[in-house]
């Protein structure tokens, strides 16, 4: 049950509010961003979280608004339409493009654990204990009203908590599986938080309110999985057909975030099945859709226009997050917190609320670590999960979704209405978490060990020094023989880089000693599979291969990378898919069926495959020789050089024997494909020589443009 008159975003007439800013409302927005962008540095040297800081600032802009020349702030507020299709679209984006699909699905059974089963479990904690609690201090509260801020307030929002993250160094797992929960679980909330606000507006009826309400939770969230599907899909599609425009295939992915979100919620309630509006979650549909281009999408991208799409969707996140907690610190000021009555009930929701995540938290995760066949969840990880649980603008976004004459029988608080009630107790939960655990999360990360490297990390922390003195050291030499450095300065600095040089090849050397596992080898198989994905990007870049040949020799090497990082040096060397790679399997299903493989392309993809395997290992080997002929030699473990080095010979010449076997075989076919792949490399030297005498402004850009199309031909 999902009332549709219980959420004013269904209907088009909500869009056009987004777009209708005024002048001072317009300008009230750059001067937020300015002045997030200052806080930005501020923060730092403060050494409080960005997102803490803003909030602050907000405040402060609230009590300016007082003032009649600053009145004009109020002209720019926070909305649910501005919110959820303006901003959360954007968010959700950049968190999921940048999600790791083989690795979710490596944890997907703690995510779904946490994003489904520890919200129900915190809602009905949270709705229960504050309904018997107010009644303790004489506020009679009805259990629907507590129920609803149970459910809003039990979604976790993962931005400040996983800057703070990646800021501190905490596990990439630990990481994912809190970034997974707060995705999966933004939608778990809303679809709750709709079912019960239809509830609350059209009542209950016993056994037939709970099945349909099940019913719509489920449809919900399958819904909104299949329509993102759908959509990532068609705009990896779209994104393949224009790959050779940059900008068109940056502005589909723009297009993608906010299209799928508001087509999602456009068609909930338009569907009818069995006499039954059919909805669905328009932030799981957003979610998925962006797993989708982030991980198989990812690879119809241009190489060049790759790196950007990240720099931009970085840039957008940073822009809307920026807005939303100034934001929030301005409605702090707005609403009805001078009401003395309401400071314990929003004491006790703070309580109840950090209680309800401990308890929807250990025994959620103790039950995983008993049923899992896979690595459990650290004790240690389980207390950072509870306590980095911080509350956001999401929150704040469904308080705004119940209509302001929302009532409800049994209301007794004459001074505040339902919904002032539940903003009030939302924002002082997000205030406390805030304020105090974010600002309290690197300190326990610190006494949990949390941000300790681990074995792996302490060998390449030392080789990374030994690398970086060992390149400082030859620079100052040239700079001294050019003279841009005197002797007596370049002296002093050669001893101390040279010194650093030696103590870092010491401690590297070290702890391969120590550990007696062959991690040199592992770490010099990992950068050498690192020194392959370039290559192959490269080829790729220019045509060398195709996509599936492409996407055939990344997944082999992903596999191998995850092989040796848990410490296989053996990997089968002829898998190239696993289970994890839901989205590719899909496609390739599809591709069988609607588009079978012609006996010239698969001999002309069998060719390419061998001729980049066997370029990208002389890539590697060329390295690795050059690291072995140096002073760098030092730096790794001669040993594990020799091996790798030996390894990689192998590969060459295997990849070059069976290139030749395919080129015997069908000689008509390769003969016309190598001619192609000559002309493609050609055209990259070009581009690699006009590339270099644009930046050298040796031309102009004029010349540089007529000059790509000429060589591009």
């Amino acid at each position: 049950m999902i009332a549709r008159a219980a959420c004013p975003l269904y209907g088009r007439a909500a869009l056009h509010f987004i777009f209708m800013l005024s002048i001072t409302g317009t300008l009230t927005a750059f001067i937020l961003l300015g002045i997030s962008s200052l806080a930005l540095f501020a923060a730092r040297r403060m050494g409080i979280p960005h997102t803490v800081l803003l909030v602050l600032i907000g405040v402060g802009m609230g009590f300016l608004t007082f003032i009649p020349f600053f009145g004009f702030l109020n002209d720019f507020s926070l909305t649910p339409e501005l919110l959820f299709y303006l901003l959360l679209p954007t968010l959700i984006f950049e968190s999921a493009y940048n999600m790791n699909i083989r690795r979710l699905v490596e944890d997907r059974g703690i995510v779904i654990l946490l994003s489904i089963g520890s919200l129900i479990i915190s809602t009905a904690v949270i709705g229960i204990a504050l309904y018997y609690l107010f009644l303790l201090i004489g506020i009679t509260v009805p259990l629907t009203v507590t129920l609803l801020f149970g459910a809003l307030i039990s979604a976790t929002d993962p931005v400040a908590v996983l800057a703070l993250f990646k800021e501190y160094g905490a596990p990439r797992r630990l990481s994912l599986i809190f970034e997974g929960e707060s995705l999966f679980n933004d939608a778990t909330a809303v679809a709750l938080f709709l079912i019960l606000l239809g509830i609350a507006t059209e009542g209950y009826h016993g056994a037939t309110t709970l099945f349909e309400g099940g019913l719509s939770f489920v449809i919900v969230l399958v819904g909104g999985v299949l329509f993102g599907l759908i959509m990532g899909g068609i705009f990896a599609k779209l994104i393949g057909i224009t790959r050779e425009s940059e900008t068109a295939s940056i502005t589909l992915t723009i297009v993608l975030a906010h299209v799928t979100f508001i087509l999602a919620d456009l068609i909930s309630g338009s569907v009818v099945l069995f006499g039954h509006h059919i909805h669905i979650s328009a932030i799981i549909a957003t979610t998925v859709a962006s797993l989708v281009i982030g991980n198989y999408g990812r690879a119809k991208i241009h190489p060049r226009a790759e790196e950007f799409v990240e720099k931009l969707w970085s840039q957008l996140a940073f822009l809307a997050n920026s807005i939303i907690f100034i934001l929030v610190g301005l409605l702090f000021v707005a609403i009805p917190l001078t009401e003395t009555a309401l400071y314990l009930p929003i004491a006790l929701s703070v309580a109840v609320v950090a209680i309800a995540r401990a308890i929807s938290i250990y025994p959620v995760v103790g039950l995983f670590n008993r049923i899992t066949r896979g690595t459990p969840i650290p004790q240690t990880w389980q207390h950072l999960l509870s306590w980095g649980s911080l509350r956001g603008a999401l929150a704040v976004t469904m308080v705004l979704l119940i209509p302001p004459t929302f009532t409800i029988s049994g209301w007794t608080l004459a001074t505040v209405s339902p919904r002032d009630f539940i903003l009030s107790l939302t924002l002082g939960c997000i205030f406390a978490t805030l304020f105090i655990k974010a600002t309290t999360i690197r300190g326990m990360m610190q006494r949990l060990k949390l941000n300790s490297l681990n074995e792996i990390e302490h060998i390449e922390y030392q080789e990374a020094c030994a690398i970086v003195h060992h390149e400082v050291t030859e620079r100052i030499e040239r700079y001294r023989t050019r003279g841009y450095v005197s002797e007596d300065v370049a002296k002093r600095l050669l001893r101390e880089h040279q010194q650093s040089f030696e103590e870092a090849c010491k401690q590297a050397s070290a702890l391969t000693v120590e550990r007696q596992n062959n991690l040199a080898n592992r770490v010099l198989r990992m950068y050498a599979i690192g020194i392959e994905r370039r290559h192959l990007k490269e080829l790729y870049h220019y045509n060398e291969v195709s996509e599936p040949v492409y996407r055939r020799i990344m997944g082999k090497l992903t596999l191998q990378f995850e092989a040796v990082e848990q410490g296989n040096l053996a990997p089968d060397m002829s898998l190239h898919l696993d289970s994890k790679d839901i989205f590719e399997h899909m496609a390739n299903a599809l591709r069988k069926y609607f588009r079978p493989i012609e006996r010239t392309e698969q001999v002309e993809d069998q060719y390419m495959y061998y001729r980049a395997q066997t370029i990208i290992s002389r890539k590697v080997l060329k390295e690795l020789t050059a690291l072995e002929q140096s002073k760098a030699e030092s730096i790794f473990s001669k040993q594990a050089l020799e091996e790798v080095i030996a390894l990689y010979e192998r590969f060459r010449n295997g990849s070059y024997e069976k290139m030749n076997g395919v080129a015997e075989a069908e000689p008509t076919i390769t003969a016309t494909l190598s001619e192609r792949l000559a002309k493609s490399g050609v055209h990259k030297i070009g581009d690699h020589v006009l590339e270099s005498l644009f930046e050298r402004e040796l031309i102009t850009p004029k010349l540089y443009i007529a000059l790509s199309e000429e060589i591009a031909k």
